[in-house]
């Protein structure tokens, strides 16, 4: 298959899931939108939108937003499997008609989250454990989309499908260790220190790197299904 990865820098890119992507022989494509704009062709089998810095309502700084919400309403219309993280799911509910607003403070860390009987049931999320810890690096949170089904809960929204094909994610599967303390260094809208996030990842990360490459696998069997 080939998939498209939608990236929005050069810190938020595939990593594990290229891993996944690569060994299972697949074709992955990394697109940023902030220089690219949004692909003008749909000829791809799967698309992974990723996270970033930049936030929903932000469309002055950052106008390729506006052609990323119309490429995520494309793909949902069209049925292209979408997978979409942090930034990507915060994206996919606006583009859907959902509100995206602060959180209030930074989730950055591995929080405490749990399926809904409808996720347990779902062909992707369902292959992560009932209860988990997901690491969350996000300072927004979205509502469900009119129609979507929730997937996930903890201290933010965590997941939800919208139709049979795409998929918003607010936890991110897909990270690697140093990638995520280079996000924090000298952030001051985080409570917690790099050394207490760093033992928080010596701890944690394996077993969650264990669950993101399930995850990646299930989103590309539901796609080539």
């Amino acid at each position: 298959m080939r998939v498209l990865a939608v990236i929005h820098g050069p810190d938020v890119r595939p990593e594990v899931f290229a891993d996944v992507i690569a060994e299972d022989g697949h074709e992955l494509i990394e697109w940023d939108i902030r220089f690219r704009g949004a692909p003008a062709s749909s000829d791809v089998d799967a698309v992974i939108v990723l996270g970033g810095e930049q936030n929903v309502g932000e469309e002055l700084e950052h106008p390729w937003l506006h052609e990323e919400y119309a490429a995520l309403r494309r793909w949902v219309d069209e049925g292209t499997p979408l997978l979409a993280i942090c930034l990507g799911a915060q994206t996919l509910a606006h583009a859907l008609g959902a509100s995206v607003r602060p959180v209030g403070e930074t989730l950055a860390g591995f929080y405490a989250s749990e399926l809904t009987p409808a996720g347990e049931d779902d062909l992707v999320l369902g292959v992560l454990p009932q209860r988990f810890e997901s690491f969350n690096a996000n300072g927004y949170w979205f509502e469900l989309p009119p129609g979507a089904v929730e997937l996930a809960t903890g201290p933010v929204p965590q997941a939800y499908r919208s139709g049979g094909s795409a998929w918003g994610v607010q936890f991110h599967p897909e990270v690697r260790r140093d990638q995520v303390l280079g996000w924090f260094e000298g952030d001051e809208t985080v409570t917690r220190t790099l050394d207490e996030l760093a033992v928080e990842l010596d701890e944690k990360l394996p077993l969650w790197q264990e669950h993101g490459r399930a995850l990646c696998r299930a989103f590309l069997a539901a796609a080539r299904s």
